[in-house]
């Protein structure tokens, strides 16, 4: 490679000002096999490429990141742009490697037929439109899918308001939900088409899923309601105060699905890290979280995972590819478990429910982000909801 380079004009040199002047850089330092991050001697020439006036193009992976786990586990380059050959690598899918890749591009060299079943996989815009429920002609609201909704308190009403309104414009055919006042009396003013009750969520009538936990608080009566849920047959999607209430109690040994949404604060405490080391590894620990607890694991944050619970053909993880800096803010997370659990409740199997779910919210998100109130407004919670119905006929049309 050497002598063809020469061959062709090319120079060799040990002078690393040349970097200064370089209108193009190639890294390819180390190769996806590579651990640990880059030396010293290669740091200091990354950090001078990165200050110079040159693209910094990376060749299959950007060096110094983990290929496999997408962790960063010390210097590395941060590359304009990646041109990776054969496959994705879970790094460029994945954060915090993936932030160090600029805009990847895919190669093909002919690997396809050679390659293994994948580690990690993204939906895009055709699986999605493949997952989706579709009513047919002889449907009723029953059919399409009851989701049961527990979830607000009298601090947090409005966890409940946001959580229902993610299921509606989710698909379900219907929505029961048990909660106290007064969220109870905000789910009745805001969303008229619930069946609500103060009871306790066995008493709610059947239905084919369930979703505990937004704003429903930590005390006995929480906790009450969260026992009473994970008692049910029927998948049940756990979050926010939800998580903190199963925080080390183990695996949950259920017959049915779970499906547990933390974000990075939230399953530090399901695995007793710091949130910084849950954000430093996702793809790693959102799967020890699963191992742990018995459940599929939806982590949430810059890009989102999806890892399935343990068991015989557990499949790949998710990494979903729509992830939107406008979903930070509060609120969001209601939203996502409402439409999480009607897609669970319209027969969706635990993980696609997860990735499906994260795909429209995000795309809801960036939609809203980019295109609503006249494009690049504040986008609130209750935004990403409403604009769920129309990301839903986006994907179905292309």
């Amino acid at each position: 490679g050497l002598a063809a380079l020469c061959a062709a004009g090319g120079r060799v040199t040990g002078d690393p000002a040349a970097l200064d002047r370089a209108d193009l850089v190639l890294d390819g330092i180390v190769g996806i096999g590579a651990s640990g991050g880059l030396r010293p001697e290669a740091a200091a020439l990354v950090n001078r490429a990165a200050a110079g006036p040159g693209l910094l193009v990376a060749v299959d992976v950007p060096s110094g990141v983990d290929a496999d786990t997408a962790e960063v586990p010390g210097a590395a380059v941060t590359a304009d742009a990646t041109v990776t050959f054969g496959t994705w690598k879970p790094a460029l899918l994945a954060d915090p490697a993936a932030g160090r890749a600029g805009a990847p591009t895919l190669v093909d060299i002919g690997l396809e037929p050679y390659l293994p079943d994948p580690a990690v996989l993204a939906l895009q815009h055709a699986d999605v439109a493949a997952l989706l429920p579709v009513p047919a002609r002889t449907s009723d609201k029953y059919r399409r899918g009851v989701v049961g909704i527990c979830a607000g308190s009298a601090t947090y009403p409005g966890a409940a308001v946001l959580a229902v309104a993610g299921a509606l414009h989710g698909g379900a055919g219907m929505v029961r939900f048990a909660g106290p006042e007064p969220a109870a009396a905000a789910v009745r003013a805001r969303w008229p088409e619930s069946v609500v009750t103060t009871g306790a969520p066995s008493e709610a009538g059947r239905v084919q899923a369930w979703v505990v936990g937004p704003g429903i608080g930590t005390d006995a009566e929480a906790r009450s309601r969260l026992e009473d849920v994970l008692r049910s047959d029927v998948p049940v999607l756990v979050d926010a105060d939800g998580l903190t209430l199963l925080a080390g109690t183990g695996p949950l040994r259920r017959a049915a699905p779970t499906l547990l949404s933390p974000h990075a604060g939230e399953l530090g405490r399901l695995l007793k890290i710091e949130p910084a080391e849950a954000e430093a590894g996702r793809l790693g620990r959102a799967r020890a979280a699963a191992q742990t607890y018995g459940a599929t694991v939806l982590l949430k944050g810059s890009t989102t995972v999806i890892a399935p619970a343990p068991g015989p053909g557990d499949g790949p993880a998710y990494v979903n590819p729509t992830g939107s800096g406008w979903l930070a803010t509060a609120g969001s997370g209601d939203v996502l478990a409402g439409l999480a659990g009607a897609l669970l409740a319209a027969g969706l199997e635990v993980t696609a429910a997860g990735a499906v779910a994260a795909y429209l919210h995000g795309a809801a998100a960036r939609t809203m982000g980019e295109h609503g109130h006249g494009g690049g407004a504040p986008v609130t919670s209750m935004d990403v909801a409403a604009a769920l119905p129309a990301v839903w006929r986006e994907m179905t049309a292309s």
